[in-house]
Order: C-alpha cells, then structure tokens, then sequence
C-alpha cells in the first residue's frame, strides 16, 4: 500500500526543509514530482532548490510539458501529471493529493502556522485514512522531525 506522510512546518519554511526531503529522495534512488499550488511559488521553490546550500546540487526542472520532463530526477510541476514516473510525490502550498495516486510515496506538506492549512489537513487525513498508510511527522522547537502518529 502506498504511503503517505504528512510534514506539520513549525519551525523551518517549506524552502530549507523540501531541499533535504528531496536529497534523502534522491539517495534512494528515487525520482519526485512536486506538485506546487500556484505559478508564482513554482519560480520561488525553483530558485531556492538552486541555492539552498553552497556546497550541493540538488538536480531539478520545472516542468515544461517536453520531452525533458520526462529525464528529470526532480520535477516541478503544477498540474496532476507524472511526466518523469516519479516513485514520489510531494504536495506543498495547498497542493492536495487524492485517492488513487500511483506512486510508491506521497508527501503532503503543510503550514502549522496557518489555521486553513491545518484544517485541510486533518480533511484530508480522515478522507485518506482508508486509502493509504498514513503517517504524521511534525517538528519540534529545533526543526527536526518528530513522529506523532
């Protein structure tokens, strides 16, 4: 049964803790599709996917809808598409996944610090519960993460 893991942001902004989820994506052997909810953070989560370290390159696209798409390890998207076969998906800034998702691995993130956000998360865990396996990992005051549930 797919998984699906939901992120609870406290401390750190989805911008330093998506690169590391990412990474630890990539180390498995795995490719992503992130899925973003609107045109204007896509640009936002490429350019800090460029920079968030000195010293690392996380390898990533925005999808164009080209035959690139398909080659890339990470994939930004805004749409449902899996142009890369991605093993994982991520959903983030009000990015909602659904029933029926095909992956080895979904990640749904969210913002603690917005009450919307937290309320569409619970709506979608009681919606999902008998869909995937579920777990819940929140972050405690130093940013690391922290299993609830």
């Amino acid at each position: 049964m797919t998984e699906l893991l939901f992120y609870h942001l406290e401390t750190r902004p989805l911008e330093a803790v998506l690169p590391v989820l990412l990474d630890k994506t990539l180390e498995r052997g795995w490719t992503a599709v992130v899925e973003v909810g609107s045109a204007e953070r896509l640009e936002v989560l490429d350019a800090a996917l460029w920079t968030y370290t000195d010293d690392s390159f996380l390898p990533h696209a925005v999808a164009t809808g080209g035959e690139d798409d398909a080659i890339q390890p990470v994939l930004l998207a805004n749409g449902k598409n899996n142009p890369n076969t991605a093993n994982v998906r991520f959903y983030v800034d009000r990015a909602t996944p659904s029933a029926g998702q095909d992956y080895e691995r979904l990640v749904y993130i969210f913002n603690g610090h917005d009450p919307d956000a937290v309320t569409e998360a619970r709506g979608i865990w009681r919606e999902l519960r008998e869909t995937y396996t579920l777990t819940y990992w929140q972050q405690d005051g130093n940013g690391r993460w922290a299993k609830k549930a």
